[in-house]
């Protein structure tokens, strides 16, 4: 029972993800953020949710993660080359639409939307895959699982679960948009507005945001360990 907590509570640290919060900042400034950031949790799922899988059935295999094997196995070959070339692909379509529908831009793009692909939902699905990785508490929570010895089905579920928990501020938005799209249109514009009147304010209040998330989640790990 500890140790199922202990993974619960890992999944609610991960969800304290100053590069996701920042993501999902950006993709809110930029037109149509219920595609990108549909593109985005897309693409984390594509990620977390397979490479977790992957290292869940390793650890377990190996006995946990201070014995696990570095060198990579067939699964692990088929994952990662699955993951490269369905980015690859989709990344391909993209540039390939936009040779063919390239217009003419009378202003320079902003840096938001270079981070995100010019705010193409293929671009964002591309990001959200490449930055999905498991970070520090996923594995610490993986290795919580494989002490669990839940069985494969249980196994499953609980690394889904765990992924849809620290998904959850890309969820919440498109919840939002699928059940109140006009009252969620007004909250997004609002929190533009709010941004674009606060300037160097917000930009301050980010970075001590940002550092204070990132003592928490340092510091809750270090007790869920």
């Amino acid at each position: 029972m500890g140790d199922l907590l202990s993974f619960i509570g890992l999944s609610l640290t991960a969800m304290l993800n100053p590069t996701l919060l920042a993501a999902v900042t950006v993709m809110m400034l930029l037109p149509d953020p219920k595609r990108l950031m549909l593109g985005y949790l897309l693409g984390g799922y594509l990620t977390s949710i397979s490479v977790g899988l992957l290292i869940a059935f390793s650890f377990h295999q190996s006995s946990g993660v201070e014995s696990a094997r570095a060198t990579f196995t067939p699964a692990e070959d088929l994952v990662f080359g699955a993951i490269a070339v369905i980015v690859g692909l989709v990344l391909r379509s993209e540039f390939g639409e936009e040779r063919r529908q390239r217009k003419k831009e009378a202003e320079k793009e902003s840096w938001p939307q270079r981070l995100l692909g010019r705010g193409s939902p293929k671009i964002a699905f591309a990001v959200g895959a490449v930055l999905s990785f498991p970070g520090a508490s996923y594995l610490v929570a993986l290795n919580r699982l494989v002490h669990l010895d839940p069985g494969a089905g249980a196994t499953v579920f609980l690394v889904v679960l765990f992924c849809l928990i620290q998904a959850a501020f890309l969820e919440l938005p498109l919840i939002g948009y699928a059940l109140s799209p006009e009252r969620t249109e007004e909250r997004v514009a609002a929190f533009r507005d709010w941004l674009a009147r606060r300037g160097r304010r917000t930009a301050a209040a980010g970075a001590l945001a940002i550092g204070a998330l990132l003592l928490l989640r340092g510091l809750l790990e270090l007790v869920l360990q």
